[in-house]
């Protein structure tokens, strides 16, 4: 099975509306106009697409963000530069980020959903789920939601943590993959208190216990990989826009260990 795993385009603009300097939206549209436009570039999304139709996995994951503040306007700059994947009948798991949830606007809200629609084969509404592509389970997440001006947390639900414990008790009969945008593995939760996972500790204790093998994440705008020899543990993709980075992995069934290589689109 090989994958190809990116995360983190932060497609952005303007407000699309007036309400938008009524809600969180501000403070995404001023970060894009004055740091996110000089240091993500749309184009090695581009970069991204192409390398993966000319090497096509077995399926494409994106851990979120997509856009920068979840208006429709940044979601169709993503799934334009994205659309050939799915015109390719390459598979696609994506889980939005907490950029795609910035607020609870009716529209924003309806422009995410649509997201999933358009890029995979499930609803927003049907996660968290599990996907069996090439002889491995994908337990897909989702994590995000708005919150407040300052906070940029995700939050593992009771219902989402006891629907992955519960799938994990049964008898094991392939490789395991979870897919959600934060990193379950926080080494720094008091100084990252702002920025990371809640309710994920039963989920921790399954991946550094290999009932679940691996995690792929974003947030976290640096790729790194928190692995032992199998190649079990966690890989963060990095921001494809930002550091113009993405990973391709393998599992391969007859060793039982998973592989991954770091693409530098530049």
């Amino acid at each position: 099975m090989k994958l190809i795993h990116f995360s983190d385009p932060h497609a952005g603009g303007s407000a699309e509306d007036w309400m938008a300097y009524l809600d969180k939206r501000w403070v995404g549209v001023f970060n894009y106009r004055f740091r996110r436009r000089f240091q993500h570039d749309l184009k090695l999304l581009e970069k991204a697409v192409r390398y993966t139709l000319e090497n096509p996995p077995d399926v494409v994951v994106c851990t979120g963000d997509l856009t920068s503040t979840g208006q429709p306007g940044e979601f169709r700059q993503a799934l334009d530069i994205m659309r050939p994947l799915r015109e390719a009948g390459v598979p696609m798991l994506y889980v939005p980020g907490n950029h795609d949830c910035y607020v609870k606007r009716r529209k924003c809200v309806d422009a995410v959903r649509q997201a999933v629609e358009e890029l995979c084969d499930y609803r927003l509404e049907d996660l968290p789920l599990v996907r069996r592509i090439g002889g491995v389970d994908f337990i897909l997440v989702h994590e995000s939601r708005p919150t407040n001006l300052i906070s940029s947390c995700g939050y593992l639900t009771r219902a989402t943590s006891d629907f992955v414990v519960d799938y994990c008790a049964a008898p094991k009969t392939c490789p395991r993959v979870i897919v959600g945008h934060y990193p379950l593995i926080e080494e720094q939760p008091l100084l990252r208190c702002r920025h990371r996972l809640w309710g994920q500790k039963r989920v921790v204790d399954l991946l550094r216990r290999n009932v679940i093998d691996v995690s792929l994440c974003g947030h976290i705008h640096q790729p790194f990989a928190k692995t032992d020899a199998t190649g079990r543990g966690e890989y963060s993709a990095g921001s494809v826009t930002r550091n113009g980075t993405m990973a391709q992995m393998e599992y391969l069934a007859d060793r039982d260990i998973f592989t991954r290589r770091q693409i530098d689109l530049h």
